[in-house]
């Protein structure tokens, strides 16, 4: 497999393990891109910009990054915070009155972030048309009742995170998530990423599919503990239900999926736009602005939710809309945080070691948190900055 692109001295590791991918993962098409300090170091492609072949991955080529979307989310709602127009410790009916309803009347803002809101699952899922429309999506998610008392306990909200943060953000400023996000974020950024994907920007979208690791040779495939493959077998666990909240699946590649604005899922990025956009959370990128004051960074990345997931079933550490660095998803440090896409794509920042990371993929997988593929590139990051 041709790979594309270019690594500065040191950060070779990188680039071997991004070759290893295609050679030993079966990774379709990808790209990885790499800032340190704000400057580039890694920015690499390869493969094809659909799963099921075609035309090859170029500069520029985006691809969707389902759940990574949840960390730029995140950030629309502590830029908010940072500029006095939204109070973190507020109860969200402050902004949302009807999301009073059903018990729901003490739930802070800042347990949407944390995944301790407690309703992380819909009594009727939506189907993909219905998710697509945010008054609906909103309704859905004021009536519904939780599952345990908001902010005792977290759980993964894998859909409902698109309704209760982009409703929050329309209700403060009056503007969707994500023309937020492209006005505040992605242009002072820099970054190619996009909540509603412009007609303007679909020629340059791969598609994305399903896809099967290869059988390891000489090993047995690792499984699942039973506990968790138990969950995600059982339709009426919360796993399931979390999961299924938008029933059918939509089909990703819907040009109508695409432009929906779903926050917690339907994001669309480079590589290099993921990267910098968490560049700009703690430094900038190339002289770009910085998103995040040191303070709001420190706060996004402190731990507010961790032990049993009720919803992954796996010990998860969440800070404020930001998976931190465990076992569940292991990042650089144990000062990183950002968030993966279920199946493969990652972004995240280090502020210890100025490090800004963005992986993106066409082709899914079975892992929710730590994809093999991600975490080989991980792996030789670390590699190169500490060593080891």
């Amino acid at each position: 497999m041709d790979v594309h692109g270019t690594v500065t001295a040191g950060f070779e590791p990188v680039g071997e393990a991004f070759a290893r991918n295609f050679d030993t993962l079966g990774e379709r098409g990808a790209a990885v891109a790499v800032y340190r300090d704000g400057h580039k170091v890694v920015d690499l492609w390869g493969g094809s910009r659909d799963v099921d072949g075609g035309a090859p991955w170029e500069r520029g080529t985006a691809q969707i990054v389902r759940s990574a979307t949840k960390g730029v989310a995140a950030a629309v709602l502590l830029m908010l915070w940072q500029r006095g127009e939204l109070d973190l410790d507020a109860p969200v009916g402050a902004y949302w009155p009807e999301y009073k309803a059903a018990g729901k009347d003490r739930t802070l803002v800042r347990d949407v972030l944390a995944h301790r809101a407690g309703v992380p699952v819909l009594d009727r899922p939506l189907t993909p048309a219905e998710a697509a429309d945010p008054d609906l999506g909103a309704a859905a998610v004021a009536a519904q009742a939780p599952a345990w008392e908001p902010g005792t306990d977290h759980g993964y909200h894998a859909q409902t995170y698109s309704w209760l943060t982009g409703e929050l953000v329309r209700r403060v400023t009056g503007r969707t998530i994500g023309a937020w996000i492209a006005e505040e974020i992605a242009a002072p950024a820099g970054a190619e990423l996009w909540l509603g994907l412009p007609e303007r920007e679909r020629a340059r979208v791969g598609r994305v599919g399903q896809t099967e690791a290869p059988s390891p040779t000489g090993a047995l495939r690792t499984r699942p503990k039973r506990a968790v493959a138990d969950a995600y077998a059982d339709p009426g666990s919360l796993t399931r239900r979390a999961f299924a909240a938008i029933t059918p699946l939509p089909d990703e590649n819907d040009p109508a999926y695409r432009a929906a604005v779903l926050p917690a899922s339907n994001g669309i990025a480079t590589a290099d736009g993921l990267a910098r956009f968490y560049a700009s959370l703690i430094g900038g990128a190339d002289g770009g602005r910085r998103l995040l004051a040191p303070e709001t960074a420190a706060a996004a990345r402190g731990e507010r939710s961790a032990g049993a997931d009720r919803v992954l079933v796996v010990n998860t550490r969440f800070g404020l809309g930001y998976m931190l660095h465990g076992a569940a998803s292991p990042l650089l440090s144990p000062t990183s945080f950002g968030h993966p896409g279920r199946g493969g794509p990652l972004g995240f920042a280090d502020p210890e070691s100025g490090i800004a990371f963005g992986y993106v993929t066409n082709g899914f997988r079975s892992s929710v948190t730590a994809d093999p593929r991600a975490q080989a590139l991980v792996r030789a990051v670390r590699t190169a900055t500490t060593g080891r």
